[in-house]
């Protein structure tokens, strides 16, 4: 290879990597419009995606309430389902009006509802088709946005390297240049959905071995990533990191990764208590528009995890009563007093010092209007 050509192909492998650096896994009643806002309030810069949204509820259903989000969620990628061609090109069309930033097809959940539909993990068995489907998708949006493939390693009994090698192979002729490789295989008969996420071994060496077979192909390792520590471990030897249910259930953890992974080094952390304003703000926008506060808050109980009140804050936040009978205003501020008053007796149990003067002091005006 000549000496700009390499060079090229160094800046190509560059921008991919930045692309997919770090990102929160598309994870199916979780990742949703509201999950979303809330996440991009604690990372500015990883890369979100959509829970998996059908062909069929997007070709025979209200496209608006699956495709519409806030423009503050930027960069966010579009997961789709499904196995047929034409219908995975129509709905690739739409995820370029909507504006997405990536469309992403699922070859990897494990669900027997998915199964019945013919896609998902099953799709492993059938490289062909998913190159077919991808190749469509790429014509669809005429190369403007990228079409990646989340994937298995595996599915059932096929489960050696040879197998996800020719899989990849496959897909690749049909203009995938990204692949998100949970590193496990998907075992369809016998095992649920969650024990599919933690009983087949992981195994990320195959990913390994992926990228040193493709090198002009990017991979993202997905499964098992829970801290940061292990992030910064895995970036060197890969394209990029995926983290899921632990973003979900942890997600201040994000609250690092701008300045330790994407290369936001000088700005500033988020705080929580700025970050729970934010959401004060948000959901009071969208109780005014008849949704009921549950739909959001239930995406940041987790916001305190581990900080002392932190379990009296979720309490009130997850309380049906307070959530149907006080403002937005009137429940943060409960939630914050509950947070404080903990706070407090633990402080006073081991002679810390406390915020035992903002104990009264309810969230800003500007925060919950």
């Amino acid at each position: 290879m000549k000496t700009d050509q390499k060079t090229q192909q160094n800046q190509k492998d560059e921008a991919k990597s930045s692309t997919w650096r770090v990102s929160v896994a598309p994870m199916l009643d979780w990742t949703d419009r509201h999950c979303r806002y809330f996440h991009r309030l604690i990372t500015q810069r990883a890369l979100l995606y959509t829970e998996m949204v059908t062909t069929g509820a997007l070709l025979y259903g209200d496209v608006a309430r699956h495709l519409d989000y806030s423009s503050h969620e930027h960069p966010v990628a579009l997961q789709l389902g499904g196995s047929e061609p034409v219908d995975l090109a129509c709905c690739a069309r739409l995820a370029l009006e909507w504006g997405y930033d990536e469309i992403n097809l699922n070859c990897g959940c494990p669900s027997p509802r998915v199964q019945r539909g013919a896609f998902g993990a099953c799709l492993m068995a059938e490289p062909s088709r998913v190159r077919d489907s991808v190749a469509a998708m790429v014509e669809a949006v005429s190369g403007t946005i990228p079409v990646t493939v989340k994937h298995r390693i595996g599915v059932d009994h096929e489960d050696s390297y040879g197998f996800v090698r020719d899989f990849v192979g496959t897909v690749s002729q049909g203009g995938c240049e990204t692949f998100i490789v949970h590193a496990r295989s998907a075992w369809l008969d016998g095992l649920s959905p969650k024990e599919n996420r933690d009983i087949p071994p992981l195994r990320p060496e195959f990913v390994l071995q992926l990228r040193r077979d493709f090198p002009e192909l990017a991979f993202v390792l997905n499964g098992g990533i829970k801290t940061g520590q292990q992030i910064g471990e895995w970036l060197p030897q890969v394209s990029g990191v995926m983290v899921g249910r632990a973003a979900y259930q942890d997600p201040w953890s994000l609250a690092t990764w701008d300045q330790e992974f994407l290369g936001s080094a000088d700005s500033a952390a988020p705080e929580r208590e700025i970050v729970e304003e934010q959401m004060g703000a948000y959901i009071a926008e969208w109780k005014a528009k008849g949704l009921h506060p549950q739909a959001i808050t239930r995406h940041m109980l987790n916001l305190w995890k581990g900080q002392p009140g932190g379990r009296r804050w979720r309490q009130v936040l997850s309380d049906s009563s307070l959530l149907s009978t006080l403002s937005v205003p009137e429940l943060f501020a409960t939630a914050r007093r509950a947070r404080l008053s903990a706070e407090l007796d633990e402080a006073m149990e081991s002679n810390q010092p406390s915020q035992l003067g903002q104990l009264g002091q309810p969230l800003t005006a500007s925060a919950c209007v």
